[in-house]
């Protein structure tokens, strides 16, 4: 038998947040002298939080361990009391004096067992059930009588000073002893009355590693067709990919944006959906060739934020700021911002970057004369890639790019193309093809297709929830909550996403998970400047659930998604909703997908998964 230890001790050297000395000593002495039914959950995600270690064992308890690598004789620590609040850290360095609270590893622990106990471990029983968890501070390089005499007042003030098994605060001297009973007193415990293995499942969807985190670390894997549209360019310099939904257009941008970095050019990424940026960058620091510093040497940008950046640049953005934003901000978008972008472009004075390549992603939502403003700073026998879906053209943008259009933007012969899907779990294939035969317009549907021979060893659950309008809220809820608490797989909190196309639903459903302690990051606002804030800010590496709008997922993926259709549907929301449904991402440890629908229209299609789901989860 093996401990169990996440992320695994075999990607301690490609972690994001590299283990500091002082914790990966901390890290071996648990390894080395804790009983094997110890798991070890190395800087967790859990809501935000982040621990340094929860240490889990479903039989005995829970600890959770902050280490600190502070040095007390390079700076003047000292813990000054405050009428009726937390005594607070300060430090002083050259003569300067400092708050230190935001790091004051007492309250960080306080915090820490508050948490578990009442939002992670809910089951927990109220008194008893606290002395389960033990909250403990760190300090490999610090002696401990110094320790316990800086934070005297701080322990006093928590009443941890009366329960010290419970709060070890431990130092240098029982590091190097390895003197495991000082560090974790409970550690010699081998059963407790009030644990078992049903509070440790409701603890571990917080601890386990995110399967967004660990793909973080593994290099894309490409096809060789897919390798053949990243290794080269065409003569001409100008290429289109078009393809099904999950077959890896965006991670042949991406790694080809890696690509030519690593060839020393200077790369332009562009797409309409300002949260798409992220997650192709993402992708494009695991292209092995990447030079490594892909995030800040590739210009990456929504088209809209680049139109205003030419402006800010040529000293045009009185310009800009005079449109009519107010009555007609489509017209404006589509047509008279571009068209002032492309004037200010032709002028010989120009003072916009030229680069060597633009690549431009999710293409069907462009319009040739915004691609024709991206020529313009494209330089002469420069590079020029576009990748879209046509079955995803939620704009009817796509029918601008007639056989003319395409000609006259630089492109010649058929269009490159990306048929096998190898994002969707193949059992999900059957279910989306029916959804495009049904509701989306003919002619026009690329749908994906499995790799010959493949097997089926991806496990998908998928879920249809007929609803109404009233109950739609609680019922959302429950289906993200039931995700959280699957009894069969461990799912992490972080890979969990819902998405809905109302602002109005959204904020009610993350307003039901935060009443539950629940935390979210989301883009939902009334205020359309305060949600472009917070598109720029969602990425799938946050440690809480994500909650988006259909629209600004396209393009992502993920294991575990809860789908939410209000009552009114057509042509554009229909196009979305199948863009949702194309989000699922296989994984071989399970994925998941649920609809929760209150359009009479889909009632009928919707029974065909609720047969699935049926056999699936029997299964």
């Amino acid at each position: 038998m093996s401990r169990i230890v996440s992320p695994p001790i075999s990607e301690f050297g490609n972690l994001r947040q590299k283990l500091e000395p002082g914790e990966l000593q901390v890290f071996n002495l648990f390894n080395m002298f804790l009983p094997i039914d110890w798991e070890i959950y190395i800087q967790p995600h859990l809501n935000g939080l982040r621990p340094d270690f929860v240490l889990l064992h479903p039989r005995v308890g829970i600890a959770v361990f902050e280490i600190k690598d502070w040095k007390l004789n390079k700076m003047t620590y000292t813990v000054e009391a405050r009428n009726g609040r937390p005594p607070i850290l300060l430090a002083t360095k050259d003569g300067v004096q400092f708050s230190m609270q935001k790091n004051n590893p007492i309250e960080k622990i306080n915090i820490y067992k508050k948490e578990i106990h009442e939002l992670y471990c809910p089951r927990l029983e109220q008194k008893a059930g606290f002395a389960v968890i033990t909250a403990g501070v760190i300090f490999p390089y610090a002696k401990e009588n110094e320790l316990k005499q800086l934070f005297e007042k701080s322990l006093s003030y928590r009443k941890m000073d009366n329960y010290p098994e419970y709060y070890p605060l431990t130092g240098v001297e029982s590091l190097q002893a390895n003197n495991l009973n000082s560090i974790f007193p409970a550690s010699k415990r081998q059963y407790s009355k009030y644990m078992n293995e049903t509070l440790a499942n409701d603890l571990r969807s917080w601890l386990v590693e995110p399967n967004f985190s660990s793909s973080q670390r593994e290099s894309i894997t490409l096809d060789t067709e897919q390798q053949t549209y990243v290794r080269s360019r065409t003569k001409s310099g100008y290429r289109r990919i078009k393809g099904a939904a999950g077959s890896g257009k965006s991670l042949v941008l991406a790694a080809r944006a890696a690509e030519l970095l690593g060839q020393g050019k200077q790369v332009l990424v562009v797409t309409f959906n300002i949260t798409l940026l992220h997650y192709l960058m993402d992708i494009a620091v695991r292209w092995p060739q990447s030079s490594g510093q892909t995030r800040k040497d590739i210009t990456w940008l929504n088209f809209h934020s680049w139109c205003k950046r030419v402006c800010q640049e040529n000293d045009n953005i009185g310009e800009y700021d005079n449109l009519d934003w107010s009555n007609s901000l489509g017209e404006v978008l589509s047509y008279t911002l571009p068209n002032l972008v492309f004037s200010i472009l032709q002028n010989t004075e120009c003072n916009t970057q030229q680069y060597d390549a633009v690549l431009v992603d999710e293409g069907q939502d462009f319009l040739p004369n915004w691609w024709n403003c991206l020529r313009q700073v494209c330089k002469e026998d420069g590079e020029m890639l576009l990748v879209a879906d046509a079955t995803q053209d939620i704009y009817d943008t796509a029918q601008s790019w007639t056989d003319e259009a395409m000609s006259g933007a630089g492109f010649t012969g058929p269009w490159a193309e990306l048929k096998i899907s190898h994002r969707l779990p193949p059992s999900l294939l059957t279910h989306v093809s029916k959804f495009a035969d049904n509701f989306l317009p003919k002619g026009k549907i690329d749908l994906p297709i499995s790799a010959q021979g493949e097997l089926d060893l991806y496990p998908c659950t998928l879920k249809w929830v007929q609803t109404n309008i009233n109950d739609s809220t609680n019922v959302i809820t429950s289906e993200l909550l039931a995700l959280a608490s699957n009894p069969k797989t461990i799912i992490a909190i972080p890979d969990i996403t819902f998405l809905c196309d109302s602002t109005k639903k959204g904020l009610e459903v993350i307003t039901k998970l935060e009443l539950k302690g629940i935390k979210s990051v989301h883009t939902y606002d009334t205020n359309l400047q305060e949600s472009r804030r917070k598109k720029m800010g969602f990425y799938m590496g946050d440690a809480r659930i994500k909650a988006t709008t259909l629209h600004s997922f396209k393009g992502w993926e993920s294991k575990a998604i809860v789908i939410y259709i209000g009552s009114a549907v057509d042509k554009k929301s229909l196009a979305l909703i199948y863009a949702g449904l194309t989000r699922l991402k296989k994984d071989s440890e399970g994925s998941y997908l649920t609809v929760v629908s209150c359009a009479d229209e889909l009632a009928e299609y919707g029974k065909s998964w609720q047969l699935n789901s049926q056999k699936l989860v029997s299964a």
